[in-house]
């Protein structure tokens, strides 16, 4: 069997173990924690694949934004102490054995392939960040602008289900009867 197909079905599967753990984790730090490895085999899946500016963008926009994301809901959530204990008390050292190993088996995936001369597969076409905008903002304008509403939508929707419920009291019934 050729090496690229085995480092394709291999980051393929832990693409597929690391999704599907998303899924079933209750935990949002761990599940944040197995999307990130899921968007580096992704990755790895692209660069074998040949197209290395795909795999380079998955890594930056990606799993990039998902960090970003944790720090935005952790801000928008205005935790207090208790719930940066108990945070604290879920990113034990046991949380990382999983994400580590499928880490692991990615990067010495990735080693093998840039150590090894590359690609060697069909003959592909270098695309360059140039050609990817000229047609993100070209013929598909729209998918762009649509898919940017619908991360907006995304964010304000998770901010008005994220903040904290006040009991709202009208000043009329604030007064009591003395």
């Amino acid at each position: 069997m050729n090496t690229d197909l085995l480092i394709f079905f291999t980051s393929g599967a832990v693409a597929i173990v690391a999704t599907i753990l998303v899924i079933t984790q209750y935990n949002m730090i761990h599940a944040l924690l197995y999307l990130i490895v899921s968007f580096l085999a992704l990755a790895v899946v692209f660069y074998v694949l040949g197209a290395p500016f795909a795999a380079a963008l998955e890594v930056i926009v990606y799993a990039g934004a998902i960090v970003v994301l944790i720090i935005f809901v952790i801000m928008m959530l205005n935790l207090k102490k208790d719930a940066e204990e108990q945070e604290k008390s879920w990113l034990t050292p046991s949380v990382w054995i999983g994400p580590g190993i499928l880490c692991a088996i990615l990067m010495a995936e990735i080693l093998y392939v840039l150590l090894a001369g590359g690609f060697e597969g069909n003959a592909t076409q270098a695309v360059g960040a140039r050609e990817v905008g000229r047609s993100l903002y070209g013929p598909y304008l729209i998918a762009v602008e649509l898919s940017g509403l619908l991360l907006m939508a995304g964010t304000i929707g998770a901010y008005h289900l994220g903040r904290q419920r006040r009991k709202v009291i009208h000043r009329f019934l604030e007064m009591t009867d003395e």
